[in-house]
């Protein structure tokens, strides 16, 4: 059911120092640099995962207990394909987000 990990995305705490591409692609108003607002020293943001079909991937943990952020209706991601993103406090802290692939 769950693919291969397609992304990990890690925010950083001085964007400044961060490379140019690296900073242009946070930039100051992103889910990232939201995050550094909350957690100004940094760490992990979310993991990513493709799945072959979003809803069926979405039914089956929600099946087990997973929740859904957002209402639980896949929306249009940064590279134009589906995703989800799961309750962090169901995976142990960690924000996970599921990408169709």
């Amino acid at each position: 059911m769950i693919g291969r990990l397609n992304h990990v995305a890690i925010a950083a705490p001085d964007l400044g120092a961060a490379a140019d591409v690296y900073r242009g692609a946070l930039g100051a108003d992103s889910p990232p640099g939201n995050f550094l607002k909350r957690t100004p020293s940094g760490g992990v943001h979310h993991l990513c995962y493709e799945v072959a079909d979003i809803l069926a991937a979405r039914d089956r943990l929600t099946e087990r207990g997973l929740r859904v952020l957002g209402g639980g209706e896949p929306q249009t991601g940064a590279h134009g394909k589906p995703v989800l993103f799961l309750h962090p406090k169901d995976s142990g802290g960690v924000l996970i987000e599921l990408k169709e692939a």
